[in-house]
């Protein structure tokens, strides 16, 4: 599979730019370890080395922005923002989800089995270039892809087009490195009077700036964020998990979420607490330092 166009991501809070002309780490991992990471990619020590294979395997085996990328819709983890994006449009608890895609920029779909399709491997794309076999792909499921021309990411353009659609309810993935952007989005929510849930992902590199645009999501993975574990989680209605926790913010993401939980196959097991987070001693993502967490900011 050969890749097409230009394209930086973040992966384990490395910058990584993907292009015909081949893998680049741009900046070390901020993580070391990563039991996700792990799982997926069999890497239990993260490098710049670990990262460009990776991201190789990526390209090999799921066409990660090539023309023949592989749109899959099995579930990947248990509590991604794709996978409970794709109940919420089942159940038609949603009319809509505006999400990102390499090779496509901003989509707003309308079948759950597109929105993990595309969120099934995806880790924080910063910028892409427009790929036409990934964007037709889109369009053959229904989907609409923003600016086809330049592929732009644009979460705040692509809400208000789902409203100019006539769509009210709206779910929404922002990266932790657009941050600002849920502020925007909440506040176009209240001059239109839409009913949008804000769903923030790829949060290993927030810093503490972005804490309060954060704390204004319904849902939100925490990644690798030492700083959400003890800012955003003590907020948190619900909890999902532990190593990779997914706090539930508002009455509407807790609402969401159990409804997600409802139609999850593996065995669950809740319980009463008078305080969150919850969180258990050597579990989840070890940074190399907490320190270097806001380095890969884009602000």
């Amino acid at each position: 599979m050969s890749v097409k166009g230009e394209h930086e991501i973040y992966c384990c809070g490395a910058r990584v730019r993907i292009s015909e002309e081949g893998i680049e780490v741009l900046s070390e991992p901020l993580i070391e370890y990563c039991p996700l990471h792990e799982a997926l990619y069999g890497t239990k020590k993260i490098d710049v080395e670990s990262v460009r294979k990776s991201v190789e395997m990526k390209i090999a085996r799921f066409g990660f922005c090539c023309g023949n990328r592989v749109f899959n819709s099995e579930p990947v983890v248990a509590y991604g923002a794709s996978e409970m994006m794709r109940v919420w449009l089942e159940k038609k608890l949603i009319d809509c989800a505006v999400v990102v895609c390499e090779g496509a920029g901003t989509v707003i779909a309308f079948k759950g089995g597109l929105v993990q399709a595309i969120g099934a491997r995806l880790t924080g794309i910063i910028k892409t270039s427009p790929i036409p076999e990934i964007i037709e792909q889109i369009r053959r499921e229904g989907g609409i892809v923003l600016d086809e021309k330049i592929a732009v990411i644009d979460q705040v353009s692509g809400v208000k087009k789902a409203l100019s659609l006539g769509f009210r309810r709206v779910a929404v993935s922002v990266a932790g490195f657009q941050s600002k952007t849920i502020s925007e989005i909440r506040s176009l929510e209240a001059s239109e009077k839409a009913d949008i849930l804000i769903f923030s992902v790829c949060n290993t590199c927030v810093g503490e700036g972005d804490v309060k645009h954060i704390a204004k999501a319904d849902v939100v993975c925490v990644s690798a964020s030492k700083i959400l574990r003890k800012e955003i989680g003590k907020r948190a209605r619900l909890q999902l998990g532990v190593t990779i926790p997914v706090y539930a913010l508002t009455e509407k993401g807790k609402r969401l979420t159990l409804a997600y939980l409802a139609e999850f196959q593996d065995k669950i097991v809740a319980f009463r607490t008078s305080k969150l987070p919850y969180q258990a001693e050597d579990k989840g993502p070890k940074l190399k330092s907490e320190k270097r967490q806001t380095l890969c900011s884009l602000r």
